[in-house]
């Protein structure tokens, strides 16, 4: 006597199923937290007044490149993570050579490669010297003779009786400098993360329905 055993549903085919639809539901979920966090970080960047630019060098990646996985991931970094970082963490800056770091005022205008102007480039620039004036109170200064444009930057004078000549502060001195902590990113990474396990569900919930 022989007995044939038939299974109707196929359980191979439904267990392949099962893990093809969580590879779906795992791929999705993982795709749009990644999503949610480069969104986050972006709105955070331009929310704290440091510019689109800053806000776009946020960058996402997910994985797998194409197709799904039960062990998708998502990646969310920065283009210029030293920017960033500071502005994440706000740190100490002080001068790398222990003496003092040079902050611009308005009248030493910006470097011609963009960002601060060096007290040697604007020497160079302007062909003016600057000159030390160190203060017991208050940040020491460094000041050239000359007189201020229509921008208010300082310049070389071209009168030959020193009218309009006046000694404007080019450049404050400090120690150092504390920046200020102006983002949270491991605030929205973490809610990111925690999100997932309710984006997994939902997916899953959202493939059954569909």
């Amino acid at each position: 006597m022989k007995l044939r055993l038939d299974i109707d549903p196929d359980i191979v085919a439904m267990m392949a199923a099962e893990v093809a639809a969580g590879e779906r539901t795992v791929t999705a979920a993982m795709r749009e937290a990644g999503t949610g966090l480069k969104s986050a970080w972006r709105t955070q960047i331009t929310g704290a007044g440091l510019g689109t630019r800053l806000a776009n060098s946020i960058r996402l990646a997910s994985f797998p490149k194409s197709g799904e996985s039960l062990n998708a991931a998502a990646l969310v970094w920065s283009n210029a993570p030293v920017i960033i970082g500071a502005h994440d963490t706000g740190p100490l800056i002080r001068s790398k050579n222990g003496f003092w770091l040079a902050i611009p005022t308005a009248a030493a205008g910006k470097s011609s490669k963009g960002g601060r102007i060096t007290p040697g480039e604007w020497e160079r620039r302007t062909g003016l010297r600057l000159r030390f004036i160190y203060r017991r109170r208050g940040p020491s200064l460094l000041v050239a003779e000359g007189r201020l444009n229509t921008e208010g930057r300082a310049v070389a004078s071209k009168s030959k009786t020193g009218r309009g000549v006046v000694t404007a502060p080019i450049f404050l001195l400090v120690p150092q400098v504390k920046l200020p902590k102006r983002l949270d990113l491991a605030r929205d990474a973490e809610r990111a993360h925690d999100a997932v396990p309710g984006l997994i569900v939902a997916n899953w919930v959202d493939g059954r329905s569909s």
